[in-house]
């Protein structure tokens, strides 16, 4: 068993990209490094063989490479640990391991004492030699916010708004890492916007795990039933220009947050145009100017 692995958690940089595994590819990647974020989160529960994550770091020099997230049913534990060895001697220090227990509604019976099996996970990842401090877990509640703190280099919480992001902050505490999702419509077009959200949001929204944090952070069931409000949906899809959409990642960084991975929607549409405008208006670069209002996208 090789125990081998960089001594720090990986640099995570201010900003980096939130997009499904099956709409990766090693030329985003290296497009993504160029705008100088720091990171990409694989999501979409990647496969235990973690190839995606190796064919985005052959494609960068020096880029992060999370997953947002490995799912505990799905990939088993001794094969991801395997993986995550075979990944960190081809680039040391350059990948971090992000896993989580996923939604009841879709494992049905598979489903069963979840914090219970995140904890024999996270057992067998140590009894196999991936460190604490190179995975992160996908928490929502305080239970589980705490074990991030206890056994991981933190957490990557996932649908959230900058409260939680608060509460997750105060939960953990000042030294382990916050690094949540944040969903972005880059149009100043307000209709459009809402419509790409909630088509985004309708799933979502029936998750249990997903309603019972935003019901424990301040929405209703008015606010959530139906496709939501209007001001449900900005809240967890902010759209605007790119001063707004930065905006929407400060007040995560502002909430206590260390980094903010940002998707955008529609989310099978190209995100390097918004990416690009973004990284300007947040400084990323100095060569990448940022956007005049409205300039992400009409």
């Amino acid at each position: 068993m090789s125990t081998s692995s960089s001594p720090v958690t990986p640099e995570l940089g201010r900003l980096g990209l939130w997009r499904g595994g099956t709409l990766l590819t090693p030329e985003t990647a290296a497009e993504v490094e160029r705008l100088e974020y720091g990171t990409i989160w694989i999501g979409g529960s990647p496969d235990a063989d973690l190839t995606i994550a190796e064919q985005l770091l052959d494609a960068t020099e020096n880029l992060t490479i999370a997953t947002g997230i490995v799912n505990i049913w799905k990939s088993p534990a001794a094969e991801v640990a395997a993986s995550f060895h075979r990944v960190e001697r081809n680039h040391p220090g350059r990948f971090l391991l992000g896993v989580g227990i996923g939604h009841r509604e879709s494992l049905g019976d598979r489903y069963r004492k979840p914090y219970s099996a995140l904890v024999s996970y996270l057992d067998t990842l140590d009894a196999e030699g991936v460190p604490a401090h190179r995975r992160v877990i996908s928490a929502l509640g305080p239970r589980t916010l705490a074990l991030a703190a206890e056994r991981a280099a933190g957490t990557h919480p996932y649908m959230t708004t900058p409260g939680h992001t608060r509460f997750a902050r105060d939960i953990l505490g000042p030294g382990p890492i916050v690094a949540p999702e944040q969903r972005l419509v880059p149009t100043t077009d307000a209709a459009a916007a809402r419509d790409a959200a909630r088509t985004f949001l309708s799933r979502y929204l029936s998750l249990s795990n997903y309603r019972r944090t935003l019901e424990s952070h301040g929405f209703t069931a008015a606010d959530l039933d139906d496709g939501a409000t209007d001001a449900a949906v900005d809240a967890f899809a902010p759209h605007g220009t790119a001063a707004d959409l930065a905006a929407a990642v400060q007040g995560h960084l502002d909430a206590g947050a260390d980094h903010v991975c940002v998707q955008m929607l529609p989310a099978r549409e190209d995100p390097l145009p918004a990416l690009e405008v973004l990284a300007g208006e947040l400084g990323l670069r100095s060569d990448v100017p940022s956007g005049p209002p409205g300039s992400v996208r009409r």
